[in-house]
């Protein structure tokens, strides 16, 4: 099938931007939209054309590279599915699509297609992680984990941190991210200790960058993931929680 692409281009961060259109011919519909861009770049290159920068990396909808806006929407039509695993055939012959980086002030464009997802960095290095010394490798089932916190922890780490909640939100807000990576660790054992005073470094760092949630909940529908905004609610009040907490621990100082 032959399709009319209309692609965001920029030469670089200090540079202007704009829309340009190229024709795609002959694609199959067994093509993943990444494979199509590839095809694409090569007939650029062949009529000696710059290609269409754009980010990518595993092509299995795990890494979170493929960040594009598709006539739209955060990775295209298909909910629940990463740009690299959306397939051609959800279009039809003689389309016409827009092709966008995220559109975030926390993301500036680097080029084309690409942009500077950094900002989420920052919120990882402010509390995704655990401090806690814990060895060697345990014997499986040393520590027991209930079934509905291990299956809840899991929902939540399946976060492949593409930033498509941020692009998909009005208010380019970072909460389910955000929500995602602490409740992963906060909600197992080994993440309890310090599961209020990663909450409030991970959402304090996150208000420096993003915008604040308002409960739009496009954030869901445009995660490659299915994540869930509960994990919002979950952030929302261990974040309460660590307040009162540290109230309380002040008093007692004093």
């Amino acid at each position: 099938m032959d399709l009319h692409l209309r692609v965001w281009r920029q030469a670089g961060p200090d540079q202007p931007g704009a829309f340009e259109e190229i024709e795609a011919t002959d694609v199959s519909p067994d093509m993943s939209f990444l494979e199509m861009f590839d095809v694409v770049n090569e007939a650029l290159l062949d009529e000696g054309r710059e290609p269409v920068a754009f980010d990518h990396d595993c092509r299995e909808g795990i890494c979170g590279s493929c960040s594009m806006m598709i006539n739209g929407q955060a990775h295209g039509p298909e909910r629940g599915t990463a740009t690299c695993q959306l397939h051609m055939r959800k279009f039809s012959d003689g389309d016409h699509i827009t092709v966008e980086p995220w559109r975030a002030a926390a993301f500036p464009v680097i080029r084309d297609l690409v942009v500077d997802r950094s900002a989420l960095d920052r919120i990882i290095e402010a509390g995704g992680f655990i401090n806690a010394p814990t060895g060697s490798a345990p014997d499986a089932n040393l520590i027991l984990v209930p079934k509905e916190a291990a299956d809840t922890a899991m929902d939540a780490a399946a976060c492949i941190g593409c930033g498509a909640c941020v692009a998909a939100c009005p208010n380019s807000a970072a909460q389910l991210f955000t929500a995602a990576k602490a409740s992963h660790l906060g909600l197992l054992p080994q993440g309890q200790p310090e599961r209020y005073e990663r909450v409030v470094a991970m959402v304090d760092t996150m208000e420096t960058y993003f915008g604040s949630c308002t409960n739009h909940g496009e954030c869901e529908k445009a995660c490659p993931k299915s994540i869930s905004i509960d994990f919002i609610a979950l952030l929302n009040r261990d974040y309460v929680k660590a307040q009162f907490r540290d109230f309380r621990l002040a008093g007692r100082s004093r």
